[in-house]
């Protein structure tokens, strides 16, 4: 009798916590602002404010609103630019195509200071590539194994691997090496499998482990995102950052694991972390 009391409160407790965490902080978007200090970054470069926003997972009207309300945090910050890291979509559907139209118009004041690559839900019904022309219509640079010369940096917008689309070092070859090169790819565990001396990458994916413990551990973890789960990382391959992205997938709720802007600025190793 005892133990079934027992299971009949762990119960109710997990309950709870999923219902707290759906309908209050998978919603609760939060500004995380890091200084990271970048050892190929060069001196004489000013430090780059860089919004880093994934995993929107749009697919039906709380996924929007969450979406939106990340849009008007990057715009109160102003930063130099943007990054959208994957995701997009949860899986196509009919009007998809109004929805991303919809949520970029959010992000108008970086037109032309915009970039995104796809990830793996991207391809979940349909094909990454239908999004570039409502992505390029906002202003935003669409890059699948593309490069783009931006603010004194090469931005290097890397395909799926989970979608077998990546092609890293085709991508890199397009790249001026006298400059920063910051790789943005959608799975953070691929940075495995990047040469040295690219200067940092940018991933989303993980969710952050999106339901974790009080004291950080994220028992489930995504594929891909197993090693590198949440924030800097810089003795990985390659220094890399992970946020935690926006919406959510699988259970539409987070605990302990809110979702995040994150404001990066990037400048040389001598600016020490610091995180607020």
């Amino acid at each position: 009798m005892r133990l079934d009391r027992i299971l009949w409160g762990a119960t109710a407790v997990g309950a709870g916590a999923l219902l707290y965490g759906a309908l209050f902080e998978a919603h609760r978007v939060q500004v995380r602002r890091v200084r990271l200090g970048l050892p190929g970054w060069p001196i004489g470069l000013k430090p780059l404010r860089v919004a880093l926003v994934a995993d929107f997972h749009l697919c039906d009207r709380p996924s929007m609103r969450t979406a939106l309300r990340a849009a008007r945090l990057v715009v109160a910050e102003d930063p130099d630019v943007v990054v959208i890291a994957g995701d997009i979509l949860n899986y196509w559907k009919a009007g998809c195509r109004a929805e991303v139209a919809r949520l970029f118009q959010g992000f108008a004041p970086f037109r032309g200071r915009m970039l995104a690559v796809p990830g793996n839900h991207d391809y979940f019904g349909g094909d990454a590539e239908w999004l570039r022309p409502v992505l390029e219509e906002a202003g935003v640079v669409y890059l699948r194994n593309e490069v783009w010369s931006h603010a004194g940096v090469e931005w290097i917008g890397v395909d799926s691997a989970m979608a077998r689309r990546a092609d890293p070092f085709g991508a890199l070859l397009k790249a001026d090496p006298s400059r920063p090169m910051v790789v943005v790819w959608h799975e953070p565990d691929a940075v495995l499998s990047l040469p040295r001396g690219i200067d940092l990458m940018l991933s989303g994916h993980s969710h952050g482990g999106q339901f974790r413990t009080p004291w950080g551990w994220a028992p489930a973890r995504s594929k891909l995102g197993y090693r590198y789960v949440d924030g800097f990382y810089p003795r990985a391959p390659v220094p890399l950052f992970v946020t935690r992205g926006v919406g959510v997938t699988g259970p539409p709720t987070r605990l302990f694991c809110p979702p995040e802007v994150s404001i990066l600025t990037l400048g040389p190793v001598s600016e020490s972390l610091h995180e607020a």
